[in-house]
């Protein structure tokens, strides 16, 4: 019999936990060729989260509980998650009841086929207009940056081979950006279609804020990319400077009687100038990363385990 682990990170979700839950335990007992557990990571919530943890994982040996000493993020709950789970399928989906458990079997069913990961894909998305617009980034960004096919659809929900998961737990560097981990084991990836589900209560965690350091975090930390873009950048802005600079000579000497323009000049240094701190704040960003990397800062620091042995 397989086993199949559920890993949920949680983040002000003590009244939506419960129905998540229960919605996995009904649907799991109709899968009787599976086994299962769950793993619950309160990514240091300022409700009361852990709380609803700890009275799910009472008299349930099949469902384990972490919980962060400070917020660590999604990603890094996903990573924690994915340490203690030991099933030959993990499914990872989210605390707020959007995303359907109970159509996990189309996840499964795609992974008994062969496919080493599998993510669901919403026909029509519930998130606000913000999200949508920060999935759209995302979805760009990972194409562009990281090679993702771009009939690949990427979402929170999403489900993988066991060695897919040893291979991810293999980094563990300061900065886990779960999409990236996945493109750089396999390439054998598909979508099932789910249904979407509107949000029961409270709002998306994901600031802008959040969202712009996660798409950072995607690209420096899982591609050089970038620092080929700025090479290409800087070779294009010298040529325009160099052609600049000969049409300059050859209309003066053309026409000595035209001045030389100021502004001209200013617009040059500043554009150049510009370009030229643009490139070594990112050359300084992977810098600071290895630098941060070097000392081992942890992607995450358990203050709390339930139902797990040290």
């Amino acid at each position: 019999m397989k086993k199949v682990s559920f890993v949920i990170p949680c983040y002000r979700s003590e009244h939506t936990l419960p129905h998540v839950v229960a919605e996995i335990d009904s649907k799991m007992k109709e899968l009787s060729q599976y086994e299962y557990e769950i793993v619950l990571v309160n990514d240091c919530s300022p409700d009361n989260t852990l709380g609803t943890i700890r009275r799910l994982c009472q008299d349930r040996s099949n469902i384990k509980g972490l919980s962060f000493a400070r917020n660590f993020g999604q990603h890094a709950a996903l990573m924690a998650g994915l340490r203690q789970s030991e099933g030959d399928y993990v499914v990872c989906l989210d605390d707020d009841g959007q995303t359907p458990a109970d159509e996990v079997d189309k996840l499964l069913e795609k992974l008994e086929e062969g496919y080493d990961a599998v993510y669901a894909r919403y026909e029509h998305k519930q998130h606000s207009a913000f999200r949508n617009l920060g999935s759209k980034v995302n979805e760009l960004m990972t194409r562009v940056m990281l090679d993702k096919p771009a009939e690949l659809y990427i979402s929170s929900y999403f489900a993988v081979q066991r060695f897919v998961v040893d291979d991810m737990i293999r980094y563990e560097n300061s900065y886990p950006y779960v999409i990236g981990l996945v493109l750089r084991t396999t390439k054998n990836i598909t979508n099932v279609v789910v249904n979407h589900r509107e949000r029961e209560e409270g709002t998306s965690g994901y600031t802008l804020k959040k969202l712009l350091g996660l798409w950072f975090n995607g690209f420096t930390a899982f591609s050089i990319k970038p620092l080929r873009i700025a090479t290409v950048i800087g070779a294009l802005a010298a040529v325009v400077g160099f052609l600049y600079g000969i049409y300059t000579i050859v209309k003066k000497l053309v026409n000595p009687a035209v001045p030389l323009g100021f502004s001209s000049t200013m617009s040059a240094i500043v554009f150049f100038g510009g370009m030229i701190m643009l490139m070594l704040g990112l050359i300084g960003e992977y810098i600071g990363r290895i630098y941060i990397s070097m000392n081992n800062s942890p992607q995450y620091v358990i203050r709390e385990r339930i139902n797990i042995e040290e």
